[in-house]
């Protein structure tokens, strides 16, 4: 093991308006994620886990995904060490927040536990220091109910996984400040994040909505025998996944012309599946445990070869897409 439990007098960095001191709570897999995301854009920060073994997990998740950026020619070997000497590992809430002015939780996805973990950082927490949650699609309200001061207390959902997807949500609760707002965004542009600003408090958010949208039309043609679950898959992989990195839904509409979408949907929506809930599928599938690459079968069968081919051809053509955008921005800036 090559870190230290201890809390080191960093290097702090200037973040818009504000000098930053960053803490991310959790080692899990988005934790750790967010936290390499941190240091690669030459920030330093402090994960914290719930114990030794927990952040030796951790670590070991973020040294592996360094490895492979290094291998892709992201950064030299001398690189990644600067980037996990930038990393700053704790067993300790206390410890970890000490002189922190940006928390971000990343804790397991259960209210409960995250209004438990706010409240603890209300405590342990100057009121200048911004409380955000990683949340996937809980309320940043609710999580802020039991906190002193909740205009300080915002949502800021990372993408699995953290370090390769742009997008952060930025997510008001209802006291939620517009100070609380700007310093997000002025940290997530540090990170070289791309932040959307989620105005209204709604369940799942904004991508979450569109991609459930999409998942239940899947299950529903699964369901009623369309096609097989690797035709309904290529349908996405092969069309409308080609060219949604470039153009979303409302811009893809206006390409194709907005009289020929309106038409379609006037005659497609009343076809669509409504369903409330999952269906029977799914339902089967999680009542058997067949929870998917994680126990070994779901919709597909993963063995361990299948599950090593796809998440590294995944993560190759995420890598490809970040290259891509780094030379973009390198280009912006060097014309500014």
């Amino acid at each position: 093991m090559d870190f230290a439990y201890v809390f080191k007098n960093k290097i702090i960095q200037k973040v818009g308006d504000y000098v930053e001191r960053l803490t991310v709570l959790g080692c899990g897999t988005m934790g750790h994620s967010i936290a390499l995301n941190a240091a690669w854009a030459g920030m330093d920060v402090t994960l914290q886990g719930i114990d030794e073994q927990n952040c030796e997990a951790g670590w070991k998740s973020l040294v592996r995904k360094l490895d492979v950026l290094e291998d892709h020619g992201l950064f030299s070997g001398s690189e990644a060490q600067q980037i996990r000497g930038r990393i700053t590992m704790s067993i300790s809430i206390e410890e970890a927040v000490k002189g922190a002015t940006f928390v971000i939780e990343a804790v397991p996805e259960n209210l409960e536990l995250k209004k438990s973990v706010f409240t603890r950082l209300d405590g342990l927490c100057g009121e200048h220091v911004i409380l955000a949650s990683n949340t996937s699609g809980l309320s940043p309200t609710s999580i802020a109910s039991e906190v002193r001061l909740p205009e300080r207390v915002v949502v800021t959902h990372f993408w699995n996984p953290a370090h390769l997807i742009p997008l952060v949500e930025v997510v008001r609760g209802e006291k939620t400040n517009d100070d609380t707002v700007k310093r997000s965004f002025d940290l997530l542009n540090q990170m070289k994040k791309k932040p959307i600003e989620v105005k209204k408090e709604l369940p799942g958010f904004i991508g979450n909505r569109l991609q459930y949208a999409l998942f239940r039309e899947a299950q529903y043609l699964l369901e009623t025998g369309a096609a097989s679950k690797e035709d309904i898959d290529a349908a996405v992989t092969y069309s409308i996944g080609r060219r949604l990195p470039v153009t979303g839904p409302l811009q893809s509409a206006d390409l194709g012309g907005l009289d020929v979408f309106s038409s379609i949907s006037d005659y497609l929506f009343s076809d669509l599946s409504s369903a409330e809930e999952s269906l029977p599928v799914l339902k089967e599938l999680v009542k058997k445990e067949k929870l998917g690459e994680k126990t070994g079968e779901g919709f597909y069968k993963w063995d361990e070869s299948f599950s090593v081919e796809i998440q590294l051809k995944r993560e190759k053509e995420l890598i490809r897409y970040l290259k891509e955008d780094l030379a973009a921005d390198h280009v912006m800036g060097g014309n500014s």
